[in-house]
């Protein structure tokens, strides 16, 4: 006999993908072009939002352009993870290496899949060749510490200025981490991709390009247990490398800081923003202050909206590759 719980979650995951297996777009409509930044390997939430990503036919995915730490090791799980969904055709470029203490949680999964024979190409060549070709039609999606950023805009600024805009996770303006608005705002904190490169995201905010930030205060949104295993059991290609990504990470529940930022790209009404000047303190912080805007800044999610968006596309997916190894 079928254990109560069991029941109550294929249920669940009955009426979560109903009939969404064929999702397509509306006849008609433009695919959004994207790039996505992202420091994938050490905290999980990268790997759900590139998940999001693929799950997702309003994308047209450029390319995955890695970040921080070792960015070779990085593109090769990025290339893994994209082979193992039917996506290889997906480019996969590296961005700047530098120095981390955060160790790549998910290098053992990375180093299963083989080694290219050339490195990874270089992202700003890349990233430069689709703005100049697809000038203020490209979204940036920047998920991780700013480095990448920060060099592209230092090559040249006023290409970089054609993006179309980037949709950032980052920064904290009222609620720092552990604050999920429940008492009183504790006020903010130097957050993660803010403070590992403050030059460079001092840089973003001044440069000019559209900006749409998703900070602390609307991107602590908890993947429960519940959840979780609805995603786990379903057993297709992208759920089982999420599975796996997420024993190697080591922890419990993970946070959808950076899911939000690829939600909000999809959906704006998940994470509603306010016009606001931004400005980043040496210390990292990132204080809104007088002054024209220089970026919508959303202060708290719609969080029925995003998991209602996240289930339903992730349980819905049947994406699968033939990776050989």
């Amino acid at each position: 006999m079928t254990h109560p719980i069991a029941a109550a979650l294929i249920t669940v995951l009955i009426l979560l993908t109903g009939r969404l297996s064929a999702q397509q777009l509306p006849a008609g409509a433009a695919r959004e072009k994207v790039i996505l930044d992202t420091d994938i390997g050490d905290d999980i939430d990268d790997a759900f939002a590139l998940a999001l990503v693929l799950s997702s036919p309003e994308f047209e995915l450029l390319a995955v352009t890695t970040a921080w730490g070792d960015t070779q090791l990085r593109a090769r799980l990025t290339q893994r993870l994209l082979c193992e969904t039917g996506m290889e055709k997906i480019p996969v470029f590296a961005g700047i290496s530098t120095h981390t203490n955060t160790p790549l949680d998910g290098a053992p999964w990375a180093k299963e899949f083989p080694r290219p024979a050339q490195p990874y190409p270089p992202a700003a060549d890349f990233v430069f060749d689709q703005i100049r070709r697809y000038p203020n039609q490209v979204t940036l999606v920047a998920i991780a510490p700013l480095t990448n950023v920060g060099a592209f805009i230092d090559r040249d600024p006023d290409i970089f200025r054609k993006l179309k805009r980037v949709v950032m996770m980052g920064g904290s303006i009222h609620r720092g981490y552990g604050d999920l608005g429940y008492m009183p705002d504790h006020g903010p904190d130097p957050e993660y991709n803010i403070k590992s490169d403050i030059r460079s995201a001092q840089k973003l905010f001044a440069s000019g390009v559209p900006i749409f930030m998703m900070p602390l205060d609307s991107t602590q949104l908890k993947l429960d247990e519940v959840k979780r295993q609805l995603i786990f059991q379903l057993g297709t290609p992208l759920t089982d490398a999420l599975a796996l990504l997420y024993h190697h990470w080591g922890q419990q529940t993970p946070t959808l800081f950076d899911p939000v930022a690829v939600a909000f790209t999809i959906k704006p009404e998940v994470c509603p923003t306010q016009p606001m000047h931004i400005e980043v303190d040496e210390n990292g912080y990132t204080r809104p202050g007088a002054g024209t805007a220089n970026a919508e800044v959303c202060l708290d999610s719609r969080s029925d909206v995003f998991f209602r968006l996240y289930m339903r596309r992730i349980l819905s997916q049947k994406l699968a590759g033939h990776c050989s190894r």
